[in-house]
Protein backbone atom coordinates (compact mmCIF):
# COMPACT_ATOMS: atom_id res chain seq x y z
CA UNK A 1 0.00 0.00 0.00
CA UNK A 2 1.35 3.58 -0.92
CA UNK A 3 1.10 6.11 1.71
CA UNK A 4 1.48 9.68 0.53
CA UNK A 5 3.45 12.20 2.55
CA UNK A 6 2.60 16.22 1.87
CA UNK A 7 5.65 18.92 1.03
CA UNK A 8 4.73 22.51 1.03
CA UNK A 9 6.25 24.98 -2.27
CA UNK A 10 5.23 28.01 -3.45
CA UNK A 11 2.12 28.06 -5.69
CA UNK A 12 4.06 29.38 -8.44
CA UNK A 13 6.30 26.33 -7.90
CA UNK A 14 3.71 23.79 -7.13
CA UNK A 15 1.86 24.51 -10.45
CA UNK A 16 5.10 24.85 -12.73
CA UNK A 17 5.80 21.08 -11.35
CA UNK A 18 2.39 20.05 -12.19
CA UNK A 19 2.83 21.46 -15.51
CA UNK A 20 6.13 19.91 -16.33
CA UNK A 21 4.90 16.63 -14.81
CA UNK A 22 1.93 16.16 -16.68
CA UNK A 23 4.53 16.25 -19.93
CA UNK A 24 7.04 13.73 -18.19
CA UNK A 25 4.93 11.21 -16.69
CA UNK A 26 1.36 9.92 -15.26
CA UNK A 27 2.06 10.88 -11.81
CA UNK A 28 3.52 13.58 -9.79
CA UNK A 29 5.60 10.59 -8.06
CA UNK A 30 6.69 9.54 -10.96
CA UNK A 31 7.67 12.74 -12.41
CA UNK A 32 9.84 13.56 -9.16
CA UNK A 33 11.48 10.04 -9.38
CA UNK A 34 12.29 10.31 -13.00
CA UNK A 35 13.91 13.28 -12.03
CA UNK A 36 16.15 12.21 -8.71
CA UNK A 37 17.27 8.74 -10.59
CA UNK A 38 18.78 11.28 -13.43
CA UNK A 39 20.68 13.21 -10.98
CA UNK A 40 22.22 10.48 -9.07
CA UNK A 41 22.78 8.32 -12.58
CA UNK A 42 24.24 11.48 -14.09
CA UNK A 43 25.94 12.24 -10.63
CA UNK A 44 25.17 15.91 -11.27
CA UNK A 45 23.83 18.17 -8.89
CA UNK A 46 20.84 21.17 -9.50
CA UNK A 47 23.21 23.36 -8.62
CA UNK A 48 25.69 22.24 -10.79
CA UNK A 49 25.99 24.47 -14.01
CA UNK A 50 26.30 22.90 -17.83
CA UNK A 51 27.33 25.85 -19.74
CA UNK A 52 24.38 25.85 -22.45
CA UNK A 53 22.44 22.90 -23.67
CA UNK A 54 23.82 18.55 -23.43
CA UNK A 55 24.24 18.62 -27.14
CA UNK A 56 26.86 21.74 -26.75
CA UNK A 57 28.47 20.21 -23.89
CA UNK A 58 28.87 17.00 -26.18
CA UNK A 59 30.38 19.26 -29.14
CA UNK A 60 32.78 21.04 -26.88
CA UNK A 61 34.01 17.27 -25.43
CA UNK A 62 33.93 15.94 -28.86
CA UNK A 63 36.19 19.08 -30.25
CA UNK A 64 38.50 18.52 -27.38
CA UNK A 65 39.06 14.36 -28.16
CA UNK A 66 40.03 15.94 -31.43
CA UNK A 67 42.27 18.25 -30.29
CA UNK A 68 44.33 15.60 -28.79
CA UNK A 69 44.17 13.12 -31.76
CA UNK A 70 45.45 16.06 -33.32
CA UNK A 71 48.12 16.81 -31.39
CA UNK A 72 49.18 12.92 -30.76
CA UNK A 73 49.54 12.54 -34.64
CA UNK A 74 51.02 15.38 -34.61
CA UNK A 75 53.70 13.83 -32.08
CA UNK A 76 53.66 10.50 -34.51
CA UNK A 77 54.51 12.58 -37.38
CA UNK A 78 57.26 14.72 -36.03
CA UNK A 79 59.20 12.80 -33.42
CA UNK A 80 58.15 8.73 -34.02
CA UNK A 81 57.77 9.01 -37.50
CA UNK A 82 61.30 9.87 -38.14
CA UNK A 83 62.52 8.54 -35.03
CA UNK A 84 61.98 4.85 -36.41
CA UNK A 85 62.77 5.74 -39.82
CA UNK A 86 66.20 6.33 -38.52
CA UNK A 87 66.16 3.28 -36.68
CA UNK A 88 65.82 1.31 -39.29
CA UNK A 89 68.15 3.07 -41.25
CA UNK A 90 70.89 2.69 -38.60
CA UNK A 91 70.15 -1.56 -38.47
CA UNK A 92 69.92 -1.69 -42.59
CA UNK A 93 73.03 0.03 -42.49
CA UNK A 94 74.81 -2.62 -39.58
CA UNK A 95 72.90 -6.09 -40.94
CA UNK A 96 74.15 -5.26 -44.46
CA UNK A 97 76.88 -7.81 -45.70
CA UNK A 98 79.84 -6.21 -46.88
CA UNK A 99 81.96 -7.42 -50.04
CA UNK A 100 85.51 -7.12 -50.45
CA UNK A 101 86.23 -3.86 -52.04
CA UNK A 102 88.97 -2.35 -53.93
CA UNK A 103 90.67 1.03 -53.03
CA UNK A 104 88.29 2.85 -55.30
CA UNK A 105 85.29 2.07 -53.19
CA UNK A 106 87.11 3.14 -49.74
CA UNK A 107 87.45 6.52 -50.61
CA UNK A 108 84.44 9.29 -52.05
CA UNK A 109 85.06 10.69 -55.06
CA UNK A 110 83.27 14.53 -55.40
CA UNK A 111 82.87 15.26 -59.28
CA UNK A 112 83.63 18.67 -59.49
CA UNK A 113 81.34 20.84 -61.60
CA UNK A 114 81.96 24.87 -63.13
CA UNK A 115 79.36 26.17 -64.69
CA UNK A 116 81.15 28.93 -66.87
CA UNK A 117 84.16 26.02 -66.99
CA UNK A 118 86.52 28.12 -65.39
CA UNK A 119 88.08 26.26 -62.31
CA UNK A 120 88.39 29.56 -60.04
CA UNK A 121 84.58 29.48 -59.69
CA UNK A 122 83.07 27.56 -56.72
CA UNK A 123 82.40 23.98 -57.42
CA UNK A 124 79.39 22.80 -57.03
CA UNK A 125 78.45 18.93 -55.20
CA UNK A 126 75.53 17.10 -55.47
CA UNK A 127 74.37 16.49 -51.80
CA UNK A 128 71.80 13.96 -50.93
CA UNK A 129 69.77 14.27 -48.45
CA UNK A 130 67.72 11.33 -45.92
CA UNK A 131 63.65 11.52 -47.10
CA UNK A 132 62.71 12.68 -43.83
CA UNK A 133 64.87 15.30 -44.03
CA UNK A 134 63.58 16.13 -47.20
CA UNK A 135 59.63 15.83 -45.79
CA UNK A 136 60.55 18.27 -42.91
CA UNK A 137 62.33 20.80 -45.10
CA UNK A 138 59.23 20.78 -47.46
CA UNK A 139 56.97 21.19 -44.25
CA UNK A 140 58.80 24.22 -42.95
CA UNK A 141 58.85 25.65 -46.47
CA UNK A 142 55.04 25.17 -46.65
CA UNK A 143 54.66 27.01 -43.54
CA UNK A 144 56.66 29.62 -44.25
CA UNK A 145 54.72 30.34 -47.04
CA UNK A 146 51.67 30.46 -45.70
CA UNK A 147 52.77 32.62 -42.81
CA UNK A 148 54.39 34.69 -45.36
CA UNK A 149 51.38 35.40 -47.18
CA UNK A 150 49.24 36.20 -44.35
CA UNK A 151 52.07 38.93 -43.12
CA UNK A 152 52.00 40.16 -46.77
CA UNK A 153 48.26 40.47 -47.22
CA UNK A 154 48.13 43.12 -43.55
CA UNK A 155 50.91 45.12 -45.13
CA UNK A 156 49.20 48.43 -46.63
CA UNK A 157 50.64 51.06 -48.58
CA UNK A 158 50.24 54.48 -46.83
CA UNK A 159 50.17 57.75 -48.97
CA UNK A 160 52.17 60.37 -46.96
CA UNK A 161 51.09 63.81 -47.78
CA UNK A 162 54.70 64.86 -46.11
CA UNK A 163 57.92 63.10 -47.37
CA UNK A 164 57.56 59.49 -48.36
CA UNK A 165 55.24 56.79 -48.78
CA UNK A 166 55.58 54.03 -46.52
CA UNK A 167 54.77 50.22 -46.01
CA UNK A 168 51.96 49.59 -42.98
CA UNK A 169 52.07 46.38 -41.22
CA UNK A 170 48.57 45.60 -39.38
CA UNK A 171 49.04 42.56 -37.70
CA UNK A 172 48.60 42.13 -33.66
CA UNK A 173 51.36 41.62 -31.21
CA UNK A 174 50.80 38.21 -30.65
CA UNK A 175 51.52 37.39 -34.69
CA UNK A 176 54.93 39.13 -34.27
CA UNK A 177 55.93 37.45 -31.54
CA UNK A 178 55.09 34.00 -32.64
CA UNK A 179 57.26 35.11 -35.62
CA UNK A 180 59.91 35.69 -34.40
CA UNK A 181 60.14 32.31 -31.99
CA UNK A 182 59.98 30.55 -34.87
CA UNK A 183 62.15 32.26 -36.98
CA UNK A 184 64.22 31.97 -33.66
CA UNK A 185 63.80 28.71 -33.25
CA UNK A 186 64.79 27.72 -37.31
Amino acid sequence: MNTFSTVRFKIKVANRFRKFSMQVARTHTEALESMLDFFEIHQLSPSDSIDGSLSALEIRIKRRISNAIAIIKDIEKSQTLPTVAMLQSLFQEQFEPKEDSDLEDDFDFVEKKFENGHEQEEWLEETTVPKILYDRLEDKMEMLKKDFAYVLEHVKAVKSNFGKDYLKLELPMGAVEKYKRTIKNN
